[in-house]
């Protein structure tokens, strides 16, 4: 099993990002997983740490299967299979307005005195715990993307080889440290995968 826990998979992507230390770079991770790991990345590399929140848009009664994301601004990203999975736009009108709720309490509830750490001109690394769909990672990068940084770049510890590929128009730089071809989810590949919750975000977010 690659990553003992998310402490791990941290530390090996922050030696697998040692390039960019000293360089001042702005850490975004994906809540809530990814935030204790992007702590340490951005601690080894000497960065700034900041959240980037979007969320999964659940299958029609499968809620854990994704069939796209949506970020902050409400901009939404379907994959090619949510049709297929019987999310028609109504639906997806219904889950876009559920999710974007659901942000707009974490944003207040994560940065309550702040505005987001902006990413213009910043080299900016986005990290996740893994990827399956890379739905959620997608709609990430795109808001990120927006705001116009340096050099935008995508870290995880594992994710199918299908998903960095459609990953790769959306970065310009993608670290990965393990791609099998055999995925069925990212928890399989830690010894250890507990749940992350809102003070454990609240806490590296908002350090004494």
């Amino acid at each position: 099993m690659p990553f003992i826990d998310r402490a791990d998979a941290a530390r090996q992507l922050a030696r697998a990002l040692h390039q960019y230390s000293g360089k001042h770079p702005l850490v975004l991770a994906v809540p809530r997983g990814a935030v204790p790991m992007g702590a340490i990345i951005a601690s080894a590399l000497g960065g700034d740490l900041d959240v980037v929140l979007v969320r999964k848009l659940g299958a029609p009664g499968n809620p854990e299967f994704a069939i796209g994301a949506v970020d902050e601004g409400g901009w939404t990203y379907l994959t090619p299979h949510a049709a297929m999975a019987g999310a028609d736009s109504a639906y997806v009108d219904r889950e876009r307005a559920a999710q974007l709720e659901v942000l707009r309490l974490r944003r207040a509830s994560y940065t309550p005195d702040r505005e987001p750490v902006s990413a213009a001109g910043r080299l900016v690394i986005v990290v996740d715990d893994g990827l399956a769909t890379g739905a959620s990672m997608i709609a990430a990068l795109h808001a990120i993307r927006k705001q116009k940084p340096s050099h935008l770049v995508c870290a995880v510890p594992v994710a199918p080889p299908e998903t960095l590929l459609r990953l790769q128009p959306y970065v310009d730089e993608m670290v990965c440290l393990e791609s099998p071809r055999h995925f069925r989810a990212v928890g399989e590949f830690y010894r250890a995968f507990p749940q992350v919750d809102d003070e454990q975000v609240i806490a590296c977010l908002n350090p004494r």
